[in-house]
């Protein structure tokens, strides 16, 4: 870093010391051509016709004169230029050398680096560059850690089931019947719906989605996910219904994504919801958004747990299994798509037993 600090400080400081040399021997070259031939003209209009040796003499005392004062004038100003170029030199060193030292400590690991921004000139630029830069990668870092930890956690029960029932299967303990080979295939597939979980939810997080979008009409948007959701409710004798604002803008979405989105929603309301309770789903106009609102009377939510709903495999409920409490990452999934869509998710509620409502909100087509 040192050497880095004096190799471009030696190399402003030389470059600065060629432009005084280059401007030094331009002015004297200059004015050794042009003050002559001023200088005698001005003698002849004033004393018209001098002797020889006068006008030698002149000559002399003017030239010694021009060349003592471009000494001390060149002499004065290498001296100001020195200091103003050390001075500037440091001055521009400073942030690159704390880019430099911040790079090797992200290099190192430490993503929380950051370096100090100010004005708004192209260092200011690059350092703001930088800092959004070190923000994406310590993002990217956390939400490796924390999938690795979540993955770690959440593979950790079917493979154990797994692992046992093998174990029983090849000791002879376990008979090797029908409901033991649909066990083992039940816990198979929860690990291949939370890899697929998994990784939806990370292209989503880092905006890596294949989106492909249309404009369409938020209604029925509605529509195809209550038809679909209808007989699960249904069944279960939750009663679902829609209400939409007349000439709603469109909205440029993947259908299927966000249909992922409000199945999600959804199937959550009627998995909190009781049997004789309502499910409403509601599409507004909110300024220059469309707002998609799924509404239960189920079991609400406490304030405490309204925004991390939204975090991998968070339960508001613990004593919930994942069996009856789904894999605790269908919410992170939809937020994620939202987002990736320039939308938000939120959830809102008056407290345990008062409902919830879940609100996708997506920008309007323009």
């Amino acid at each position: 870093m040192r050497r880095l600090r004096r190799s471009l400080t030696a190399k402003l400081l030389a470059a600065q010391i060629l432009v005084i040399i280059a401007g030094s021997a331009t002015l004297v070259l200059v004015a050794l051509a042009v003050a002559p031939g001023l200088f005698h003209e001005h003698v002849r209009e004033a004393l018209g016709i001098v002797p020889e040796d006068v006008s030698r003499h002149l000559d002399e005392a003017f030239e010694d004169a021009v060349l003592v004062s471009l000494a001390i004038a060149i002499g004065a100003a290498a001296v100001t230029a020195a200091v103003a170029s050390g001075f500037l030199a440091v001055r521009i060193v400073r942030p690159i050398r704390a880019l430099a030292e911040a790079s090797q400590r992200i290099a190192r690991g430490a993503y929380g680096s950051r370096v100090p921004t100010g004005g708004s000139d192209e260092l200011a630029v690059l350092a703001s560059s930088f800092n959004e830069m070190a923000v994406s990668l310590e993002t990217a870092e956390r939400r490796r850690r924390e999938l690795l930890s979540d993955v770690a956690h959440e593979l950790r029960t079917p493979l154990a089931t797994i692992e046992g029932y093998v174990e029983g299967l090849r000791d002879g303990v376990v008979a090797p019947e029908a409901p033991t080979w649909a066990l083992l295939a039940s816990e198979t597939g929860r690990l291949r719906r939370l890899v697929d979980d998994l990784q939806l939810v990370s292209l989503a997080e880092e905006r890596q989605l294949d989106l492909r979008t249309v404009e369409v009409d938020p209604a029925s948007l509605v529509e195809d996910a209550v038809r679909a959701a209808a007989p699960a409710y249904e069944a279960k004798g939750v009663w679902l219904g829609t209400t939409a604002e007349p000439r709603l803008p469109v909205v440029a979405v993947d259908t299927d994504r966000i249909g992922e989105v409000l199945a999600n929603l959804l199937e959550n309301a009627l998995r909190h919801t009781p049997a004789g309770g309502r499910v409403d789903v509601r599409a507004e106009h909110r300024g220059s958004d469309v707002e998609l609102a799924v509404s239960d009377t189920g079991e609400g939510i406490a304030p405490e747990h309204l925004e991390r709903l939204f975090e991998r495999f968070y339960r508001a409920d613990p004593a919930r299994s994942r069996e009856t409490g789904g894999s605790g990452i269908g919410l992170t999934i939809a937020r994620a798509i939202t987002e990736a869509h320039g939308g938000r998710l939120r959830a809102e509620s008056d407290g345990p037993g008062r409902g919830a409502r879940f609100v996708l909100s997506l920008p309007a087509a323009r």
